[in-house]
């Protein structure tokens, strides 16, 4: 039996107390991510019912941390009771689980994930006037769960986080150790945690022709400042090439306004601003990270090594925030 015929007779028996005798049908491993394994696939059931779905696994070898699966599908769940745009989780299991590794089977969306079709194409010209309040309004309903319902949540020190993660990587360069300088000196007064999606931008969100599908990919997950999901949208990594400063369809003013307005914190541009260098040095640090892991020879790959070369990109937007007057 091939790996994939092994793995079709493990999901279909894992899904049968969620709907009954199935079959697998057209599983395929989709491309893209760096650390998990994305299959579609269709459970098909005796009265031809179909259920188009999505296994998100970790590689066999390359486990996350214990109970992160897990943390992943009750956020994903509680979204879904709240009334938030979210797949639909049918099964999760943490290892061993019935497909060997953690993961998570959700229904499978229609819509795009690729950026620059987003941001381009004719097609969804109308979501991208949607998106910064179909965004405010999913982040302000994130952000208003209670983080009880997602048990095990860790609360990391965000810049802590960061210097940690960089002498696990490598050596801060000096452009990085001035950010280091100026976020100590100026960090914002500590808001109540609440559930942060932790990875909340353009790749990550399901978007159709008339706005936000869904929001996906979960892995970063915990309790944290609010702002910080708002920065991250801006942080300009994420515009892929466009001018706007909101994933290069939106302006910071009308994140603000429209997160407010939806229930969110009222949040002032200062203290948008320190977390927009904040997750500029953090995704410059995640670069580093990932290009160690390629040159350590722990798993080598050509994208891996190519987010490694955007370090010096970060350094640039780095400055730009920091002296914009320059």
């Amino acid at each position: 039996m091939t790996d994939a015929a092994l793995l079709a007779t493990q999901l279909a028996a894992a899904l049968e107390p969620a709907l009954g005798s199935v079959s697998v049908e057209g599983l395929t491993r989709l491309t893209g991510g760096a650390s998990r394994e994305t299959w579609s696939f269709d459970a098909v059931t005796a009265a031809g019912e179909r259920h188009p779905l999505i296994l998100r696994r970790d590689p066999p070898g390359r486990p996350s941390q214990p109970g992160a699966m897990s943390r992943e599908a009750a956020a994903m769940r509680a979204c879904s009771e709240a009334g938030l745009r979210v797949p639909g989780v049918l099964v999760d299991s943490e290892a061993p689980s019935p497909w060997e590794t953690a993961g998570i089977v959700m229904q499978r969306l229609e819509g795009e994930t690729l950026a620059r079709r987003i941001l381009r194409d004719d097609e969804y010209a109308g979501a991208r006037s949607a998106l910064v309040g179909d965004c405010a309004t999913f982040l302000a309903g994130l952000h208003a769960l209670d983080p009880a319902s997602v048990p095990g949540l860790p609360e990391p020190d965000p810049l802590a986080l960061c210097r940690q993660n960089v002498e696990a990587v490598g050596e801060a360069t000096p452009t990085f150790e001035l950010a280091f300088r100026w976020l100590e000196e100026r960090r914002p007064p500590r808001r109540e945690p609440v559930v942060v999606h932790g990875d909340f931008r353009l790749g990550n969100l399901l978007v159709g022709p008339d706005g936000l599908v869904a929001a996906l990919d979960w892995e970063l997950l915990h309790a944290g400042d609010p702002a910080e999901d708002l920065g991250w949208l801006c942080t300009k990594a994420w515009r892929f090439g466009a001018p706007l400063p909101v994933c290069g369809f939106g302006t910071r003013e009308d994140l603000l306004a429209a997160y407010q307005a939806a229930g969110g914190a009222a949040i002032d541009a200062d203290e948008l601003r320190w977390w927009e260098v904040l997750n500029t040095l953090k995704w410059g640090i995640g670069c580093m990270g990932q290009a160690s892991v390629h040159l350590s020879g722990a798993v080598r790959s050509v994208e891996l090594a190519a987010i490694g070369r955007r370090v010096c990109e970060q350094e640039w937007d780095l400055l730009l925030l920091l002296a914009p007057e320059a």
